[in-house]
């Protein structure tokens, strides 16, 4: 089997917001002898906001971000779900729309690109399933999470639409997603069902009604911790920020104590793999984290 060899793009948040993501990231990755090459050029996808100000202007910008994978040679390794569902979005838009690829192309000409779709858009958890295989992380674990109770939070952004999954080649069920349990159950740990795994943490309306996203988070929350969870995960960066920074607005707001540690997938990946917790950032997590 030939060395994985990707072209990350970061998106803004685990640079900047949540640092312990991209650490993670990279810790995992060279445990898993995944060679990753950073796009230090890229820029923001424009989140759900330049897309409503400029649709084709958020075109560019994302194709842009994808000639960059392409030019080396890579596959574009997303580790957010709205950077996910943005750059797939374009990269769908673009490869069946050659009047629009051009007109994209036009512009990129000015930076001397030139968007060619050759280059697949996956988020990171995929990347993981259909890449290197559960069954090959499975065999690498040193420290099985036998003793807990974990719960998958996917969010919205990498499951739907579902025409978006085919980018990558997934096969996820958007309304009975298992990638993250299947692979919570390979590291060793117990995946906790519950009904909300798979609904919208707020993210994108809390500038707008903090209060709504609030409830929206909390009920997520509680759903995992009514069913026993000892811990949350999520493969979204934008969906950790609302569970974990602002557990305690959410508590207020509920009338109710939501407090329980919410990691990033890598993080729990890289327990498994029996990193240690600083090279994955636990530290830098608000919520503590008690199970290490």
């Amino acid at each position: 089997m030939s060395k994985i060899k990707y072209a990350i793009y970061t998106g803004c948040t685990p640079r900047e917001s949540t640092p312990e993501l991209l650490m993670s990231t990279l810790a995992v990755c060279k445990k898993l002898d995944i060679e990753v090459v950073l796009l230090d050029e890229a820029t923001c996808c424009g989140a759900s906001h330049l897309q409503d100000f400029d649709e084709f202007l958020s075109l560019v910008l994302n194709a842009r971000n994808i000639c960059y994978a392409e030019r080396l040679g890579l596959d574009l390794i997303t580790l957010c779900n709205t950077c996910q569902l943005n750059t797939a979005f374009t990269k769908e838009r673009l490869d069946n729309d050659s009047e629009l690829k051009a007109k994209v192309n036009e512009k990129l000409a000015e930076v001397g690109l030139e968007y060619k779709g050759t280059s697949k858009v996956k988020h990171f958890v995929y990347a993981l399933k259909d890449d290197v295989g559960y069954d090959v992380i499975k065999e690498k674990v040193e420290k099985p999470l036998s003793q807990f109770n974990v719960a998958s939070f996917y969010g919205c952004h990498n499951i739907r639409p579902s025409k978006l999954q085919n980018i990558s080649n997934k096969t996820e069920n958007p309304y009975k997603p298992t990638s993250l349990d299947d692979l919570v159950v390979a590291l060793g740990g117990k995946a906790v069902e519950y009904q909300r795994k798979n609904s919208c943490c707020g993210f994108h309306v809390d500038l707008q009604a903090p209060e709504t996203a609030h409830k929206l988070t909390g009920n997520i929350l509680l759903d995992a911790i009514d069913n026993n969870a000892d811990c949350v995960i999520t493969p979204c960066p934008l969906c950790h920020l609302n569970m974990d920074v602002k557990q305690s607005h959410v508590s207020k707001t509920m009338g109710r104590d939501v407090s329980i540690p919410v990691l990033h997938m890598q993080q729990l990946l890289g327990l498994a793999l029996g990193i240690d917790p600083k090279e994955l950032g636990i530290d830098k997590n608000v919520t503590k984290v008690t199970m290490v």
